[in-house]
């Protein structure tokens, strides 16, 4: 059961006598224990409430389209706790991090229903048969795995759960229930790699249809891992080799299914020095949040939307030009950031746009996707520097839910220290070029 918090004027939940203070305990007879279950429920054309107002239990029958929804809002969004994560892997990103920091960085979830609602990666180990059940019965698809080894020992050890094995079980089950299935492999160096990987791919292509795609990512390492298992970084001729074996096993299954199904991410081209894929061989870039292909998009996208330019600069309003504009990004999408600045640029007379490469100093050197950046390395790297008329910041170095950077220093702060308005800079070609022309008012209030 869970409390409605709002109910929306006009709605059929309104017309039909719901308050905002009861108490949802069933839907036709089911009990509802959180989101998946209110929607599930909710498809039939024929709904009763079953409710508590004030202590006293009342229903509500109420007619509707299927699947049209009927104005209730919760205090949760999963109407219900976020699930945890029950493991200790040895590559943890949230165990790295320096003590001190806000309490929900150090949350680490592993809910299903994540996956299936924001494309959260789930391990598995916090679920059991009657969840499985669940997810097969409502068709909650698609399921984000993170697999990291298909070898059930090496996977209890690299995740420090003795059910890490076990529920290796559940993969097949799902896949031959039609659940769409997308993975990821954490890659630590001399632990999950080399022959392991191979067994890896080979396990989940075997899976069939249902394994969409799999990316394959290097662990990220901060400084803050004494007492944590002793990783390494790639070097510039191992990320290659890794490179040529995802690559080697994708061309593969591209022969054999039309797909290929496995996706080395940006990161390890870019360690290896090598040039990164075009955009077709990214095919519907399906592990574009988990970064893979992102420059490619970006870069390609960009390309289409310049053959647009001059149809936007009709659209900047009377006196936007000249102007002068600045860029911060990561070590890794420096290069691109630039050279797109660059033609812009050679298009627009009277853009100015400096791009700023800024060091993750707060986590490690090697940290170098934009996401990671704090607001501190921002400010102390562009203290002093020509900012012009904005900062155009990466939308994902704000948190989703917080308006604030990983340190705990806000927007406004930085802006006010560097004296200068910010910008969301978005991964998307067409809104960033808006962001560069001042086409749009992409300003952080």
């Amino acid at each position: 059961m869970v409390r409605i918090t709002t109910v929306a004027p006009g709605s059929r939940a309104a017309r039909h006598g719901v308050r905002a203070g009861d108490t949802l305990v069933s839907i036709n007879g089911r009990a509802v224990k959180d989101v998946l279950d209110y929607r599930f429920f909710l498809a039939d054309t024929t709904v009763v409430l079953g409710l508590l107002r004030e202590g006293d239990p009342l229903e509500i029958t109420l007619r509707k389209r299927e699947y049209d929804d009927i104005g209730l809002d919760f205090e949760t969004p999963l109407m219900d706790k976020k699930h945890s994560c029950e493991n200790k892997c040895i590559f943890c990103f949230i165990d790295q991090l320096p003590r001190g920091m806000r309490e929900t960085l150090y949350f680490k979830d592993d809910d299903s229903r994540l996956s299936f609602l924001h494309g959260n990666f789930i391990t598995l180990t916090n679920l059991h048969d009657a969840d499985i059940d669940r997810i097969i019965e409502m068709h909650i698809s698609p399921i984000n795995i993170s697999v990291h080894t298909t070898d059930p020992e090496l996977r209890v050890r690299m995740m420090h759960n003795k059910r890490a094995g076990q529920v290796l079980e559940y993969l097949p089950k799902l896949a031959a229930a039609g659940i769409t299935l997308c993975g990821q492999i954490v890659l630590c160096k001399g632990i999950n790699d080399g022959e392991q990987l191979d067994r890896t791919m080979r396990d989940l292509y075997a899976l069939g249809d249902a394994f969409e795609s799999v990316s394959i990512v290097p662990a990220g390492l901060t400084r803050y891992r004494q007492k944590l298992y002793p990783l390494e970084p790639y070097t510039k001729e191992e990320a290659a080799a890794v490179i040529r074996q995802v690559e080697s096993f994708a061309d593969k299954c591209l022969a054999e299914c039309g797909s290929r199904r496995f996706f080395a991410a940006d990161e390890l081209y870019l360690t290896a020095g090598l040039p990164l894929p075009d955009e077709d061989s990214y095919e519907d870039f399906a592990q574009i949040e988990n970064g893979v292909g992102m420059i490619t998009s970006l870069t390609a996208g960009f390309d289409r939307e310049l053959s647009f330019l001059d149809d936007y600069l009709r659209e900047l309003p009377e006196g936007k030009l000249p102007r002068t504009v600045s860029v911060c990004t990561g070590v890794a999408a420096y290069p691109t950031i630039r050279a797109l600045a660059d033609r812009l640029e050679a298009r627009v007379g009277g853009l100015t746009v400096h791009v700023y490469e800024i060091i993750n100093h707060f986590f490690d050197e090697t940290i170098t996707v934009a996401g990671l950046l704090t607001g501190q390395d921002m400010l102390e790297q562009l203290k002093g520097k020509p900012l012009g008329d904005e900062l155009i910041i990466p939308e994902n170095t704000l948190r989703a839910d917080e308006a604030m950077f990983l340190d705990d220093m806000t927007p406004a702060q930085l802006s006010d220290a560097l004296g200068v308005p910010l910008c969301i800079g978005r991964n998307d070609p067409e809104q960033l070029l808006f962001a560069l022309i001042g086409l749009y008012d992409y300003r952080i209030k």
